[in-house]
């Protein structure tokens, strides 16, 4: 872990008002698909696909009970031979009403031909969520959105300078709460993904040892313990 993270996790456990955002907006998350047994799409951009923040809201549901967490990736560009889980294309989207979760999640523009596609699911009834860079248009379609701040002019991430994907910390002002320097969208994926399981079921899970705390009702202290693990770790394998 690189020392922009560090510091970040120092400021996560700390209290920063980034904690209660994540939160917020997970809440929103958890409760829509909570309320309707499921239903969760994740969709990206043409040239962004979310299989990480996919693996790991997979992962969560199973570990807090959650099972309606599990999401459905859209894709953009479906080749042919892959898994049924991985082969759900844009046409999935024009199905989407009532009962159904739409989480748009890109750093960048999501393109003209996304927010076609997300206006009308909404006009059809489903809940839209947007985890990004700050889109207006994306936000004035969202019932809720959280954005990550800006990477600072220049500043090189993996998707070239300037695109706002990169894996440090922005050292800029940020346009989420506040006005501190906020975390990267990749780790606020992180955050928004381990805070939508913190209020699930209690059941004890197999194997689990006797007196210890149910995966619903972990202090979220411990799930950000968790998730210093997972940033220091190699990242999943394709979803």
């Amino acid at each position: 872990m690189d020392a922009s993270r560090v510091a970040l996790l120092r400021e996560v456990l700390a209290g920063t008002e980034w904690v209660q955002a994540s939160r917020r907006f997970a809440g929103a998350l958890r409760a829509g698909v909570t309320r309707h047994g499921g239903g969760l799409l994740l969709v990206g951009s043409a040239t962004y696909e979310p299989w990480h923040l996919a693996a790991h809201l997979d992962d969560e549901a199973a570990w807090s009970g959650l099972p309606e967490l599990s999401p459905t990736l859209v894709r953009h560009h479906v080749r042919a031979g892959v898994p049924a889980h991985l082969s759900v294309g844009l046409g999935r989207l024009a199905a989407a009403g009532r009962g159904t979760t739409l989480l748009v999640v890109t750093p960048e523009q999501p393109g003209a031909g996304l927010l076609e596609r997300v206006h009308d699911a909404r006009r059809n009834g489903a809940t839209v969520l947007a985890l990004d860079g700050g889109d207006r248009e994306l936000h004035a379609l969202a019932h809720d959105a959280l954005a990550a701040p800006p990477t600072a002019p220049g500043t090189a991430g993996p998707a070239g300078p300037g695109t706002g994907i990169d894996i440090g910390m922005d050292i800029g002002p940020g346009i989420g709460p506040g006005s501190m320097p906020g975390p990267d969208h990749d780790t606020l994926q992180h955050l928004v993904s381990m805070a939508a399981g913190e209020h699930g079921g209690s059941a004890s899970l197999p194997g689990q040892p006797p007196g210890r705390p149910a995966p619903g009702r972990r202090r979220f202290r411990d799930r950000l313990a968790r998730l210093a693990d997972e940033l220091t770790a190699p990242p999943p394998p394709r979803w």
